[in-house]
């Protein structure tokens, strides 16, 4: 164990700064042994927080931060940064109710530059905060780390273009752990690069491109001896793109060389405008199980951290685990299928159809947008796609789905996993809102399944369905319920009335179906007869079942896993509208107008006062109000009388 003196004494970057450059090696050490301690009982984002340990130093080390602005992309890979700026003693409540979020978070920190948890942001982001320095005539640096990967995404390179464009200072940070642009680069490079940033050269280059330019012709002379230098390095260095882009790049730096890092960020002084430091990475260095498996230790939950494996207990198959059974299956009878991917084939489920049918396997990258119009133009010539995508995710796509899938109405699939609350990741990742942004969309249909059956047959009505359908399911393990082994479709905008009753009509989607039956058997303890409907479909919803039934009860609860606005709740209300129904009382319960935090589904679901509990709660609340008026059989009667008139 390393001397656990070091890290105990740094509570900001100025203490680091005060550290010896000797003893830098220890504080790497130890703020790895602390990240996979704290994460093995909390869970999270490890192998990608190990790999950046020195990279992080190294900035915190040179840089002026929170003067100077360090922004991350996607913000997974910060654990170390967050134990550097103050919240070494925090760390251990990561990811849990009430705890420190896991990642950048501008309420947490000043040192958070700006909140993030999706893919791209950063470039985009920091080029703002350049200029906004540039107008204020500020003096700071705004340095954006980002990693391979994310530069797949195409607001990554709409942010490069531009800042390419603008020449402002700005430094971006391209974290390579996956060696995709850096395999035949050596000791050559290296040097050139420590002489590339020197002083003297870039006083050289300076006195150069001033002589040419005072010079007949000069402009065009300078011109040229600039693409002569692009040239010479693009021969020797993977950096030709980012120089034509009009970023000065320097690398390959090997990215766990305390000093190669620090020289390199101290060497920026000398350099004006954008430039790209390339760092090359290992993600899990320094913690066996996570170097030997990074992609499973990217996000995991808890674990031994002894032995690296798993210490939760698996309860069966999740929601996901059915998606991939079943779309191997419909993929085995149906050649025209084809599953695509934005890089998160595991995390979907699509590992075993990349297998089966690796022709008919598309992982586009960071790259919801194109995945979307790619999935279109798939669907335009006869095939029918399925995107498996995240629900917090496929909100980058929005547009896409309207442009190019909905207004077209071509058959594409949207597999919409972690739909409704996800848990520890928090307000950047619960799925949250797609029953209203999806819903409203002409063309578009949308199913969710209560249980592992119900999103089989969906799946098998949805690829059946010759148009644009959404099939929305949660996060976690389902019910139990166990798959047939050839799974029917279900009759298409039809719900189900699962329990009879006559106080109060409960109307649930997908997940929310459980609490409703939950809720019903409780308020029979207490006297209330529930009636309980899965609706199965959000859009369209089952008119012949749903109308009938509130003009004979005439109290109609709904719940959700959704924001209020435009969901579920205010389908229902749309359709009694509609149908000029008035039901003696309608209440919905969902997320009102705000984010929802980190922590455990059931902790949140209380919190926000969406759980079965909830439920039942406002049902007798409900029903006792009704207590003063018509019963419910007479109020029946008086709606129809109304009606008639």
């Amino acid at each position: 164990m390393p001397d656990s003196s070091n890290l105990a004494s740094i509570q900001s970057p100025e203490d680091l700064k005060r550290v010896p450059r000797e003893r830098l090696p220890g504080i790497a050490a130890e703020l790895r042994e602390m990240i996979v301690r704290s994460v093995a009982r909390t869970g999270g984002h490890l192998a990608s927080s190990l790999g950046v340990v020195e990279l992080t130093i190294a900035l915190h080390y040179v840089f002026d931060c929170p003067k100077d602005r360090i922004i991350w992309d996607v913000g997974h890979q910060a654990y170390a940064h967050k134990i550097l700026t103050g919240r070494r003693d925090a760390f251990p409540s990561l990811r849990t109710f009430d705890g420190i979020s896991g990642f950048p978070r501008i309420s947490e920190s000043p040192c958070d530059a700006f909140g993030t948890g999706h893919s791209g942001t950063s470039i985009s982001a920091a080029l703002g905060m350049a200029v906004a320095r540039d107008l204020a005539k500020g003096k700071n640096r705004v340095v954006a780390v980002i990693g391979d990967g994310s530069l797949s995404s195409g607001l990554s390179l709409e942010g490069l273009n531009q800042a390419g464009h603008q020449k402002r200072d700005l430094v971006v940070v391209l974290n390579d752990n996956e060696w995709s642009i850096s395999q035949n680069v050596g000791a050559l490079s290296g040097y050139l690069n420590r002489l590339m940033t020197g002083k003297l050269y870039t006083s050289f280059r300076k006195r150069i491109e001033t002589l040419l330019k005072s010079m007949p012709h000069g402009d065009f002379m300078a011109r040229i001896a600039k693409k002569s230098e692009e040239l010479t390095k693009g021969f020797i260095v993977p950096g030709l793109l980012f120089e034509e882009l009009g970023f000065t790049y320097i690398g390959p730096i090997p990215g766990h060389d305390l000093e190669a890092l620090i020289g390199t960020f101290q060497n920026l002084a000398n350099l004006d405008g954008p430039v790209l430091i390339h760092v090359v990475t290992s993600k899990g260095k320094g913690y066996a199980p996570a170097e030997a498996n990074p992609e499973s230790f990217h996000g995991v939950g808890a674990f031994d951290p002894e032995t690296g494996k798993d210490t939760e207990k698996p309860h069966g198959s999740t929601y996901t685990d059915v998606f991939g059974e079943t779309i191997v299956g419909l993929g085995r009878k149906n050649p025209n299928i084809v599953a695509i991917t934005a890089a998160m084939c595991g995390g979907t489920g699509l590992t075993k159809f990349r297998s089966a049918f690796p022709d008919r396997f598309f992982d586009v990258g960071i790259a919801e947008p194109h995945a979307v119009t790619f999935a279109a133009g798939l669907a335009r010539e006869g095939k029918i796609p399925v995107l498996a995508v995240y629900s917090t995710f496929l909100q980058r796509a929005y547009d896409q789905i309207i442009h190019d899938v909905c207004l077209q109405n071509l058959p594409v699939v949207f597999a919409v996993d972690r739909g409704g609350i996800v848990g520890a990741d928090g307000a950047t990742h619960q799925g949250l809102f797609d029953l209203s942004y999806l819903r409203h969309i002409p063309n578009m249909s949308l199913m969710a399944p209560r249980d592992e059956a119900e999103l089989a047959r969906m799946l098998h009505t949805a690829v059946s369905a010759g148009r644009p359908v959404a099939v929305r399911y949660p996060r976690g393990t389902g019910m139990g319920v166990p798959v047939p082994p050839d799974p029917e479709t279900i009759p298409w905008g039809k719900g189900e009335l699962l329990s009879e009753g006559k106080d109060i009509l409960l109307l649930g989607i997908g997940a929310t179906v459980g609490p409703c039956l939950y809720a019903a058997e409780e308020l029979q303890k207490r006297g209330v007869s529930a009636a309980v409907v899965d609706a199965r479909f959000v859009k369209p919803l089952d008119a012949d079942l749903i109308l009938p039934l509130v003009r004979k009860i005439g109290r109609v609860m709904t719940l959700e896993e959704n924001v209020l606005a435009g969901g579920f709740g205010s389908a229902v209300l749309e359709l009694l509208e509609e149908h000029d129904e008035v039901p003696h009382a309608f209440r919905r319960i969902g997320i009102r107008d705000c984010f929802v935090d980190h922590g455990t589904p059931g902790e949140l679901r209380a919190a926000y006062g969406i759980s079965a509990d909830d439920a039942v709660s406002e049902a007798l609340r409900m029903c006792a109000a009704g207590k003063a008026f018509l019963p419910s059989i007479l109020y029946g009667i008086r709606s129809r009388l109304e009606k008639i008139v």
